[in-house]
């Protein structure tokens, strides 16, 4: 083997990530980033959809979330690699669909930091000061971003403390909720209650587990942190399934609380859904709970705005996206140049969109990259390449994941398709030139080594 072969194998530790993640560090990422802003506002449309029976979609949720996370885990610690989805899809299938794995992941990470900047502008803050949003936005980006290029350890630091007042918020409503049970003023029959007068109980619950699927996604941005895992062989299965299931447990105990202690008709009107728990239960001050709710939607923007950085540097390292997304900082080794490309591009997303528009998409890209990913876990079984004895699961398990993946689509309405329909478009074209470029410089032949002295 030649010393230029040698030298272009070899880890270039100027451009590679640092390893610093332990397991507690990684549960309390990926805990954090499912116990983000969607609880906090996705239980009164979710009653809306299916009832006061509101823990059925989200146990069904759960269930459906678990199939896709087992295919994460297998391809995480076989591959551990900071381009997730795409890396996988490229193993798979090539750099196209690689390129359309990642640029639906990418995508939806961007638009969902931009919604949740919005959010963090709205009713929760306004609770304390009105500002513009535009002005909200800036500075709240601005600072996230600050965050993600100062080191992974700093940020998942930070998360740990978000994610315990995310969690004490929801053990709070889990509480009062038991609070008005006990003193009689809760109606448990609402427990029971599942359909609507459009449709049956099973119905029911698929229309709402779409939108409870939304509650859980977020253990995908988890695989982009995968390559700064110490030990991703063991650490990412014990903390990936350990975050959904505590994730799981408090999301339905939050709903029998809300369905029990506030009427459907309210939950599903309320733009602030625990916080009507708050004040049917009484003696806990309304500012608290939004300090709190605000803590969780800067802290999945904080989380997401990690994974869609790693994600940029993961698929420009595959060759997928223009090479100076690559560029790291010195010293810290995060990727800067990723972080400010996606951060600009959220910002420009926050300042001209709404959260509904920006939000109404996010499933189904993400739908779309689950399906390949849980496909991706089939097809690369009889590789011999990646890690030894990285976790497996059942074959039938990737298979459920990417059946429940095309279920939850067919519910999806005709309106968000369209603008999915799209989004998929630009992908596909840009796509396309990435795979003409890639092609074109494959063709290339090597410089003569004494061409370059």
């Amino acid at each position: 083997m030649n010393s230029s072969h040698t030298r272009s194998e070899a880890p270039d530790s100027a451009t590679h990530l640092k390893k610093t993640l332990t397991t507690p560090l990684l549960y309390f990422f990926i805990l954090g980033d499912v116990l983000g802003a969607g609880v906090y506002v996705l239980v009164g449309e979710v009653a809306g959809e299916s009832g006061g029976a509101v823990w059925a979609p989200l146990l069904a949720a759960l269930c459906l979330a678990l199939l896709t996370a087992a295919s994460y885990a297998e391809l995480a610690t076989k591959y551990p690699r900071a381009g997730g989805a795409s890396h996988y899809a490229t193993l798979a299938y090539g750099p196209f669909t690689g390129f359309i794995a990642g640029y639906c992941m990418l995508t939806a990470g961007i638009v969902s930091v931009a919604a949740l900047a919005r959010g963090f502008a709205g009713d929760y803050l306004t609770e304390f000061v009105a500002l513009p949003v535009a002005l909200v936005a800036v500075v709240f980006l601005t600072a996230l971003a600050l965050l993600n290029a100062r080191g992974i350890r700093e940020s998942t630091r930070a998360n740990v403390l978000a994610t315990l007042v995310e969690v004490g918020g929801l053990v709070l409503v889990v509480v009062l909720g038991a609070w008005i049970i006990l003193r009689g003023d809760a109606d448990l029959g609402r427990l029971t209650e599942l359909g609507t007068p459009s449709e049956g109980p099973a119905g029911a619950v698929l229309s709402g587990a779409v939108l409870a699927y939304y509650s859980f996604v977020g253990f995908e941005t988890s695989v982009n942190v995968a390559e700064e895992t110490l030990d991703p062989r063991r650490s990412y299965p014990r903390a990936l399934f350990g975050a959904l299931l505590t994730a799981g447990a408090v999301y339905v105990l939050v709903g029998v609380a809300a369905a029990a202690a506030v009427p459907t008709d309210v939950l599903t009107e309320s733009g602030g859904p625990l916080l009507e728990v708050v004040k049917a239960a009484g003696g806990v001050p309304t500012g608290l709970f939004s300090v709190i709710a605000l803590i969780a939607v800067a802290n999945g923007a904080l989380l997401t705005g990690i994974m869609s950085s790693r994600l940029a540097y993961g698929m420009a390292r595959d060759g997928l996206l223009p090479r100076y997304l690559t560029r790291v900082l010195p010293g810290r080794r995060t990727p800067v140049a990723a972080v400010v490309t996606t951060t600009v591009l959220s910002l420009a997303l926050a300042l001209t969109g709404d959260v509904a528009t920006l939000a109404s998409t996010l499933v189904l890209l993400l739908l779309v990259v689950f399906f390949l990913v849980n496909t991706a876990a089939i097809v690369l079984r009889g590789d011999g390449g990646g890690a030894r004895g990285h976790f497996r699961v059942p074959v039938l398990v990737p298979v459920l994941g990417a059946a429940s993946c095309v279920m939850l689509a067919t519910q999806i309405d005709a309106d968000v398709w369209l603008r999915g329909l799209i989004v998929l478009a630009v992908g596909v074209v840009l796509a396309a030139i990435a795979a003409v470029r890639k092609r074109r410089a494959a063709g290339r032949p090597a410089p003569d080594a004494r061409d370059r002295s």
